[in-house]
């Protein structure tokens, strides 16, 4: 991988409604709040487009909400070939997204990819998908991405 300094990382998971989209508000608040946020392009998408253009899970949004991010201006997305050319690091909350996400690299893509916490922070832990769980699974999650985004922006 890369050594300092990344600019660009691009957040993914399956639908794009619950993990990515708080990852790219958290992260974002953590690159603010540490002034290294100018300049750098922070987005997510999912691995499918079922949610295209829809706001994320009204969840991610309370428990962003609840640690002073705002996620309800972001619109659902889907992975595209371009992100592997547009973006430093591509990184999938689970290894489904992983495996999705390297089945979907084009040939000659630049971005680095990997499992978002083994990026971050040197461990292989998957971010799981809260999406059929309770309120204490967001913040279960909102958690492991808050300890992930700070790790990560080491490298920023």
């Amino acid at each position: 991988m890369k050594t300092l300094p990344l600019r660009s990382v691009l957040f993914v998971c399956l639908g794009n409604i619950c993990r990515s989209p708080l990852a790219e508000g958290v992260f974002r608040a953590v690159l603010e709040a540490e002034g290294k946020a100018g300049g750098a392009l922070i987005d997510s998408a999912g691995t499918n487009g079922y949610h295209t253009g829809e706001a994320p899970d009204a969840r991610s949004i309370k428990i962003a909400r609840r640690y002073g991010i705002d996620i309800s201006n972001q619109q659902c997305r889907q992975l595209v070939a371009d992100d592997f050319h547009r973006f430093d690091l591509i990184v999938g909350m689970d290894r489904m997204n992983m495996a999705a996400i390297e089945k979907r690299r084009p040939v000659g893509a630049s971005a680095q990819t990997g499992l978002f916490y083994g990026v971050a922070l040197g461990d292989a832990k998957q971010i799981p998908d809260p999406y059929y769980g309770t309120d204490s699974d967001f913040e279960a999650i909102y958690r492991m991405i808050l300890a992930a985004s700070k790790g990560l922006s080491a490298r920023f």
